[in-house]
């Protein structure tokens, strides 16, 4: 009960917190929550290669690693885009 309680907060304060951010904060924003989920693949992946743990606990530790991987990957590709956006396109007046 105590988990959920501390996941509901969680997801609050930062739902609140990306809300209140300019979008030139984004880029920065996206780097930490990058970190954040390598923090969970890292984590992920001690709990799938954990021998002590149930079939389910193992499998949700791989859903766990799929998901973060994803979130790192298209973190990667928005920052990428969002960077691209702020380049000076030359040639183009020429």
């Amino acid at each position: 009960m105590g988990a959920l309680f501390v996941f509901m907060l969680a997801s609050f304060i930062g739902i609140m917190v990306i809300q209140r951010v300019s979008r030139l904060l984004h880029t920065p924003l996206m780097s930490l929550t990058n970190a954040i989920s390598a923090i969970a693949v890292v984590g992920a992946i001690i709990v799938s290669a954990g021998k002590d743990y149930p079939p389910y606990i193992v499998a949700l530790g791989l859903v766990a690693i799929i998901c973060s991987t994803t979130n790192i990957v298209s973190g990667f590709l928005i920052t990428d885009r969002m960077l691209k956006m702020f380049k000076k396109q030359g040639g183009a007046g020429k």
